[in-house]
């Protein structure tokens, strides 16, 4: 009976991924042939197929020596916001999961109400503290406000994990004579590996890709991320639509890595790796 239900469902599934290759693969293919035009030929023909392919896009953002700057910060921003949120998500969503008593749902309604506020409502209150903390302008500013940004996601997102964790295990250790900070480090962080991989891809892809905060907190533009440099590109001049489009595949590219390494890291579950 299985096989037929998965028989069945075949169809619908090819189906499925035709879709979701329409809506996702057709603007990357446009953003990177639009990429590989000169400005004669998006004008002319903007969603022709047919062209000379031209890289004087690339060599021009290659030229203007921001690249690699703009590229070192998001890589700063992102792998300091990524480590700094599942430094605080983790334990956190760990108590969340582990906890029975009432306020915990309290708490998850907080959460999932802090996610609803827009991130525009934000700018203001953050812009006091770091101030304050004399950290607009800077690099670990942006850090913080991200962290803060995407910290609740990330404990919903690891809270099941660390639920579905038996707890025989942690009691098995304590009988061992294993200390509670042990048990965390040793057992628990490890046997939530693949939620932590999750939070982590989602965490990198997200705050590589934040452009409000960056924008608003950012006051040099030497220590801008790859989003506020594409923005750069728009001006009351015009548009480079081939220099946009160039900074966009670029910038779109260590997303593309973090998704194929994170892809082969979820293969595994989480219950295979506790009965190991």
């Amino acid at each position: 009976m299985s096989a037929l239900s998965r028989r069945g469902r075949s169809p619908l599934a090819a189906a499925g991924v035709g879709v979701l290759i329409l809506l996702y693969g057709i603007p990357l293919a446009w953003m990177l042939a639009t990429s590989l035009k000169d400005n004669r030929a998006i004008f002319a023909n903007p969603g022709g197929i047919v062209f000379r392919p031209s890289f004087g896009a690339y060599v021009e953002i290659a030229k203007e020596g921001t690249l690699g700057q703009a590229a070192l910060n998001s890589g700063i921003i992102s792998v300091g916001v990524t480590l700094l949120t599942i430094a605080i998500g983790v334990p956190a969503a760990y108590g969340l999961g582990r906890s029975r008593r009432s306020l915990v749902t309290v708490g998850l309604a907080v959460l999932i109400v802090l996610q609803m506020i827009p991130q525009t409502a934000q700018i203001i209150p953050l812009y006091r503290v770091l101030g304050a903390w004399r950290l607009l302008g800077t690099l670990p500013g942006v850090i913080l406000a991200d962290t803060a940004l995407f910290l609740p996601f990330t404990i919903l997102v690891l809270r099941p994990f660390a639920a579905g964790i038996p707890k025989e295990i942690e009691e098995a250790a304590a009988i061992d004579g294993a200390r509670s900070w042990t048990v965390f480090t040793r057992l628990i962080v490890p046997l939530m590996g693949n939620g932590v991989a999750t939070a982590a891809s989602l965490l990198f892809i997200l705050s590589w890709g934040e452009f409000l905060y960056a924008i608003s907190i950012l006051t040099n533009p030497t220590s801008y991320p790859i989003s506020a440099l594409i923005s750069q590109q728009v001006s009351a001049y015009g548009t480079s639509w081939s220099g946009l489009m160039a900074l966009g595949v670029v910038g779109s590219l260590p997303i593309l890595v973090v998704f194929v390494v994170a892809q082969r890291r979820l293969a595994s579950g989480l219950t295979l790796g506790a009965v190991k």
